[in-house]
């Protein structure tokens, strides 16, 4: 199995390891496999501990459905118990549930929105320092506590973040959206010279103080094909696009378009921007999956927590058949790792230097 550790020094020990909290997603999905599929590499353990918020009998249920007698955890209710040696389980819930692979049903989602929930308090207790998120089903998943149409916008209520963006990021590319899980139709409306600023604002922060890149280079995407050709298919770019384009340039932020998406993709222009930030989810997401190399994630860039999660879906189809394919999902614990670290290092550097002078002089 390749094991590749991102940008991750050899600083987390057994003693100064990120807890990184691990959703189960929909318990009828591929989450459970590939949470399993990870953690049957031992070398995991030396960069982070796991505590994977799902109950024992889930986890039980599919070890024994992939014959994978060797995945050993620690079950947990409490922190106290905490295991940096081992994958720690903690039980969300004690009741019998019938998990059916492959079914899209209601206790899927249920389920998966009790995981998240408990996850997200223990994120604000401070028990973990960053969220692992498997996939869920942005249908089953509804209620009166997850009226969302997914994570992130979940993510920022629970945060109260002022706003969030869907960040999907790889070795060689990084894909922002503009807007997130909204119909065609509708795209337009939200294309704003305002939503842009603050989409191209988180952006920018994001990748000084995530990523580490000082001056970074960011590209705006057109909306309509050929970026409006001047006008003469869609005003967009020239009303809203290119003001906010120019405004932002005016405030610092060092971005450059309205560009045409195809040619943009076509031509590996992004290999000469360190941020992209799309109009819309596929304009964004089809490039990026077809495009990037290693294994893309998604991170919730805007947040005061870390969280990222596998670029793929519930993927039912193959659930339960041992099929799924969790290189992403181990991508997207590195990412959130390399993101904490980062963080760390940024906070560090800008600390006041007359509060380090002090420090130094105690």
């Amino acid at each position: 199995m390749p094991f590749i550790g991102g940008n991750i020094s050899m600083s987390n020990t057994q003693t100064n390891k990120p807890v990184i909290g691990i959703t189960i997603g929909d318990i009828n999905s591929i989450g459970a496999e590939i949470i399993i599929k990870t953690f049957l590499d031992n070398r995991m353990m030396e960069f982070c501990t796991p505590v994977i918020f799902a109950s024992n009998k889930t986890i039980n249920f599919y070890r024994k459905l992939m014959n994978e007698n060797n995945f050993n955890y620690q079950s947990i209710k409490d922190f106290t118990r905490l295991n940096h040696k081992q994958v720690n389980v903690y039980n969300c819930w004690e009741e019998e549930v019938q998990i059916t692979p492959g079914v899209l049903n209601e206790a899927g989602g249920k389920y998966a929105a009790r995981a998240l929930e408990v996850a997200i308090q223990c994120l604000k207790d401070g028990h973990v320092q960053g969220l692992v998120t498997a996939p869920i089903h942005k249908n089953n998943i509804q209620s009166q506590q997850f009226n969302y149409t997914g994570h992130t916008p979940y993510l920022k209520a629970a945060f109260n973040a002022k706003d969030v963006l869907m960040f999907m990021t790889a070795d060689n590319m990084r894909v922002g959206l503009l807007t997130e899980h909204v119909p065609i139709a509708e795209v337009s409306k939200f294309v704003t010279k305002e939503n842009i600023l603050a989409k191209l604002q988180l952006m920018r922060e994001s990748l000084i103080k995530d990523f580490g890149i000082d001056k970074p280079r960011i590209a705006v995407l057109g909306l309509n094909p050929h970026a409006g050709d001047e006008g003469l298919i869609g005003r967009e770019e020239i009303e809203q696009i290119a003001p906010a384009i120019r405004h932002a340039k005016g405030n610092g932020i060092l971005c450059f378009g309205p560009y045409s998406a195809d040619a943009f993709f076509a031509r590996e222009m992004f290999t000469q921007f360190d941020g992209v930030l799309a109009m819309y989810h596929d304009q964004g997401l089809i490039p990026f999956k077809s495009l990037a190399s290693g294994e893309g994630i998604n991170y919730t860039a805007g947040l005061n927590i870390v969280r990222t999660s596998p670029d793929h879906g519930t993927a039912f189809d193959i659930a339960g058949k041992n099929l799924a394919d969790p290189n992403s999902f181990r991508q997207a614990i590195f990412t959130c790792l390399d993101i904490i670290e980062q963080r760390e290092r940024y906070a560090e550097n800008t600390r006041n230097p007359l509060k380090k002078t002090e420090l130094a002089s105690e």
